[in-house]
């Protein structure tokens, strides 16, 4: 099975080719929207994740999850933060918590 992150990837390029200008202007409001401000990198990622697993999407958790590593979250953040859609989601949220430790099992955390 391939992994998420080359799933994603993949995706990306196919909707280069596809809808280049569609796709480089989310990429542009998603840099920008991630970059320092307010909120840190950092925190902005762990946000991000969190909402992932709120929404359910293993893609989005494994690049999430990716973000909040080379930001330098340590374990307990990304686990907290993994937790706070678990709160407002219930159960079938918590299950998307496997997800997130197949993803963290890949860091060295």
């Amino acid at each position: 099975m391939m992994e998420r992150l080359e799933q994603t990837g993949q995706l990306m390029q196919r909707l280069m080719q596809d809808l280049p200008a569609q796709t480089k202007e989310f990429g542009a409001f998603v840099k920008i929207a991630e970059k320092q401000g307010a909120l840190d990198e950092k925190n902005k990622h762990l946000i991000l994740l969190s909402l992932a697993i709120a929404f359910q999407c293993g893609w989005c958790i494994a690049v999430h999850t990716q973000d909040c590593v080379k930001a330098g979250a340590a374990k307990a953040e990304i686990l907290e933060s993994a937790m706070m859609a678990v709160v407002m989601g219930g159960g079938p949220k918590l299950m998307y918590m496997e997800v997130l430790y197949e993803e963290l099992d890949k860091y060295d955390l």
